[in-house]
């Protein structure tokens, strides 16, 4: 089944090409100055989840600088770096 495909550049030194299912619709708001937003939509809730849940994997938000794949509305616990 040959479904739609997300390209991904999240700082690796190649883009992750990942292929959606044909039940899952993908919208992409690129705002300037602003990250990029992937909207997911389904009707199957479990496997909205699943596909969320593996775009996040990629790149998970890390503590200290907050980088990485958020969901909306996410909030990262950040952690102080070292001090000088």
């Amino acid at each position: 089944s040959s479904g739609q495909k997300l390209d991904l550049s999240l700082g690796f030194s190649h883009t992750i090409v990942m292929s959606l299912p044909t039940e899952i619709k993908v919208e992409t708001i690129n705002e300037k100055g602003q990250n990029p937003i992937i909207k997911l939509s389904s009707i199957d809730k479990q496997l909205l989840g699943h596909i969320a849940a593996k775009i996040r994997s990629f790149r998970k938000p890390e503590p200290y600088k907050g980088k990485g794949v958020k969901y909306v509305g996410e909030q990262i616990r950040r952690k102080a770096g070292k001090q000088a």
